[in-house]
C-alpha cells in the first residue's frame, strides 16, 4: 500500500472564464471547508497566461496555496499541474522550501513541462526545450534541497557554494504530468505520474509503461506513486445531468489530441452509478482520485464527501 491508496483530493477553481474573476476568499474558504469534509488533498492549476480573446483569469498556484497553508491545518497541497521550465529553478527551489514550511510538510509537487507556447515566449524560455529545461529544473530541485551545499553548473546556473536552507521539512511528493512515453518514462524516475481525464483502460495502459521504465532503471514499480484528475457530477440519473456536464466539458477543458485524456473519463449519474465507475479507476491501480466537481458548486463538494467517499472506503 502506498501513501496515496484510496485517498481523495480535491481540485480548486483558480482559473475561470472571463468575465469572472477568481475571488481568493472564496478560494481560501473553499479549501477550508474541504478540510472540514475530510479530502486529503487540494490541488490548483498553474499558467501564468491562458488563453487570449477571452483569457481565462488565474490566480497564481503558489500565492494561493500559501494563503491556503497559513488557514488550514492538516490537508495537502497539490499544483496539478506547476509548469516546472517556465520557473526559474533557484528561485523556485527557495518558494517551495518556504511554502512547504510554512504548510509543515504538507506540499505535493505535481509538475510538467508545458504546452502553451505563448507562456514560454513570453517568459523568455525556448519551447522546444522545455523537455531538457524540465529535466534540469527537477535535479537542481532535488539537490538544493538534500544536499548540504551544491557546487555545480546547470548553464546559465552557476551554483557555486550554493546552500539553500532553509531546506523543507522533508523532500517533497513529486508527481510527474503528462502523457507522451518520453515523460512516463520522467515520471518513473522521479516518483510517479499525475495524470488528467483518463479512462480506466488508458491509464492502465500508460501506467503499465511507467512501471516498466522504473523497472528497467532498477526503481521498484510498487514505490512509485499515481494521481488521476476527474471531473464528476453527482444528480438524481445519469440523463438528468449529462447535457449540463457535457457542456461544461466543451467550455472549459481540453484534451491533448496525442494522449489518452478524454471527457469519456467524465464521471456522472447517480451516486451508485458514480461510484461504480470510480471503483473502476481503482481497480487499474489508480491510488488517488482528484475529482474536479461539476463547476466546482459546494452541493457537489458535499456530495461527494457525503456519499462517493464513504462508499469508496467501504464505510457505507
Amino acid at each position: 500500500m502506498t501513501i496515496f491508496s484510496n485517498t481523495f483530493g480535491l481540485a480548486m477553481r483558480n482559473f475561470t472564464t472571463f468575465p469572472e474573476m477568481p475571488d481568493p476568499q472564496a478560494l481560501i474558504a473553499y479549501a477550508v471547508k474541504a478540510e472540514a469534509l475530510g479530502f486529503d488533498s487540494v490541488w490548483v492549476w498553474d499558467h501564468i497566461f491562458l488563453g487570449v480573446e477571452p483569457p481565462f483569469p488565474v490566480i497564481d498556484s503558489l500565492t494561493l496555496l500559501s494563503a491556503v497553508a497559513a488557514r488550514t491545518i492538516k490537508i495537502k497541497l497539490g499544483t496539478g499541474v506547476l509548469v516546472l521550465p517556465l520557473r526559474n529553478p533557484v528561485v523556485l527551489a527557495k518558494e517551495l522550501s518556504s511554502l512547504d514550511l510554512i504548510a509543515a510538510g504538507r506540499l505535493i509537487l505535481g509538475m510538467a513541462s508545458g504546452w502553451y507556447k505563448r507562456e514560454f515566449d513570453a517568459v523568455g524560455v525556448p519551447f522546444n526545450e522545455r523537455g531538457r529545461i524540465m529535466d534540469r529544473n527537477l535535479e537542481i530541485l532535488r539537490r538544493l534541497w538534500t544536499e548540504e551545499q551544491v557546487d555545480a553548473e546547470y548553464a546559465p546556473h552557476r551554483l557555486r557554494g550554493s546552500n539553500m536552507s532553509p531546506k523543507p521539512p522533508r523532500l517533497p511528493v513529486m508527481l510527474i504530468g503528462g502523457y507522451v512515453d518520453r515523460v512516463l518514462k520522467r515520471a518513473a524516475l522521479n516518483g510517479g505520474w499525475l495524470t488528467y481525464f483518463y479512462t480506466p483502460e488508458g491509464f492502465a495502459k500508460s501506467w503499465a509503461k511507467v512501471c516498466g521504465y522504473a523497472e528497467a532503471a532498477g526503481k521498484d514499480p510498487a514505490s512509485l506513486l499515481n494521481a488521476n484528475q476527474l471531473p464528476i457530477y453527482v444528480g438524481p440519473s445519469r440523463s438528468a445531468v449529462e447535457a449540463p456536464m457535457l457542456e461544461w466539458l466543451g467550455q472549459e477543458w481540453d484534451y491533448a489530441a496525442w494522449s489518452d485524456s478524454t471527457k469519456e473519463a467524465a464521471i456522472f449519474g447517480t451516486a451508485d452509478e458514480c461510484v461504480a465507475q470510480l471503483r473502476a479507476q481503482f481497480a487499474v491501480g489508480v491510488q488517488k482520485l482528484i475529482f474536479i466537481p461539476y463547476r466546482y458548486r459546494m452541493d457537489q463538494v458535499e456530495l461527494i464527501a457525503r456519499e462517493i467517499i464513504p462508499r469508496l472506503r467501504g464505510k457505507q
